[in-house]
């Protein structure tokens, strides 16, 4: 956890969220941006992403909800402000934790084996202009995002480069910016091929 109370790696906001989810059948959106925080933008598009790359993307509409989610918090960020607010109707949204937790069940081993390589590095990547940039690359990936819901599960290219952007944030990792931005670049060319 940094000084903001953020994750500070994938694991981290993995047992973050199995935790603040338990006893529960259904898990909100609004529920899951009070365990991973709303006050950072990067925690909120790793979560994002971590939903994207599971078979919860699956899910009918679970793209462009996610899409719709990236857009708000990040258009809040933009404004300055500090506490990610969201309407109603998205917050209540509700998805099985059952499927929820098999997800990030899922995701474990490899978050294991990313959590030990990344670290602060190439900071010029992750902060100020480099930042910003990121933010805008992220915003472009969600307003695509309704577009995936043509080719089932092609949302998980979408979601690995906003989880890696997402990932690359929090950890300060500017080698984790430049496979984000790889992912960003292929991944158009990868979803013309799978339609």
């Amino acid at each position: 956890m940094d000084e903001q109370g953020n994750p500070v790696d994938i694991e981290e906001l993995l047992d973050r969220i199995e935790a603040g989810t338990a006893n529960r059948t259904y898990v909100s959106i609004g529920e899951m941006m009070d365990m991973v925080g709303r006050r950072s933008f990067g925690p909120v598009v790793l979560m994002v992403g971590l939903i994207l790359v599971t078979p919860l993307s699956g899910l009918p509409g679970m793209p462009t909800l996610m899409g719709l989610l990236t857009l708000l918090t990040l258009g809040q960020v933009l404004m300055g402000r500090n506490y990610f607010w969201l309407p109603g109707w998205l917050a209540q949204r509700q998805i099985p934790r059952k499927k929820l937790v098999q997800g990030l069940e899922m995701l474990r081993p490899p978050a294991r084996r990313v959590d030990r390589l990344i670290r602060p590095r190439l900071l010029f990547l992750v902060k100020g202009a480099g930042l910003y940039i990121m933010e805008l690359a992220c915003m472009v990936i969600a307003v695509v995002m309704p577009a995936t819901e043509l080719v089932p599960f092609s949302a998980s290219i979408a979601g690995l480069a906003l989880m890696t952007f997402g990932l690359a944030m929090i950890s300060r990792d500017g080698c984790l910016a430049l496979v984000a931005w790889s992912i960003a670049v292929a991944g158009p060319v990868i979803f013309t091929r799978m339609t």
